[in-house]
């Protein structure tokens, strides 16, 4: 039996090495996905990436077409070479590699949720849960999810705690300042919102 497990991190870097240490760990990169909130346009800032050598900025072309996230990821190049830049309703820019994106931009198309809560939940997250990572993610956050075997669950999970939000804490943070519920069709954070929510939860700043 499968289950998904997944985490927000405040920092992409976390994230990262998150993502690093599924994969040490023998999750197969098919089987993870990151989304991370690119409202800064940090990931822009980054230069161009070319991984295919055809002129066109990968990430331009994953943007543009909302496939093609998490190609050519194999071999040794692991997940995040996979990474693509694209639009998810709710969310705004993110920048994505694996399955959950893939799946989100698919349910976008028909999915009264929202695409990311549509994935999530299509994925066996929960329904209290699941708009609690997507609003994770439209305040800056960077979603980490894993499809894993139930048996390895545990050990896996204890490698996604690691510098993990407690999301229990924050959203009931989030509904002390007036929040009450993810809502896809609300209006994406700005940069600078982005930047006010980091500051006010440790300071951690990309």
């Amino acid at each position: 039996m499968t289950v998904t497990i997944s985490r927000i991190y405040d920092r992409y870097a976390d994230a990262q090495t998150a993502v690093s240490g599924l994969e040490a760990a023998g999750v197969p990169h098919s089987d993870i996905s990151i989304v991370a909130n690119n409202s800064d346009n940090w990931y822009g800032n980054k230069g161009k990436v070319d991984r295919d050598h055809d002129g066109v900025d990968d990430r331009a072309e994953g943007a543009g077409t909302g496939a093609g996230i998490g190609a050519g990821v194999g071999g040794a190049a692991g997940l995040l070479a996979g990474l693509g830049l694209l639009a998810i309703p709710g969310l705004g820019p993110v920048v994505a590699a694996g399955w959950l994106a893939a799946t989100a931009v698919g349910a976008a198309a028909g999915a009264a949720t929202g695409g990311i809560i549509g994935a999530l939940t299509e994925a066996g997250v929960s329904k209290d849960e699941a708009p609690l990572y997507a609003e994770g993610v439209r305040r800056g956050g960077t979603l980490v999810s894993a499809r894993v075997p139930d048996a390895d669950k545990v050990r896996l999970e204890t490698i996604l705690n690691q510098s993990s939000v407690n999301l229990q804490d924050r959203s009931s943070a989030w509904q002390k300042s007036g929040w009450t519920g993810y809502d896809p069709s609300s209006e994406p954070y700005t940069a600078d919102q982005v930047q006010k929510e980091r500051q006010v939860y440790s300071g951690n700043l990309r």
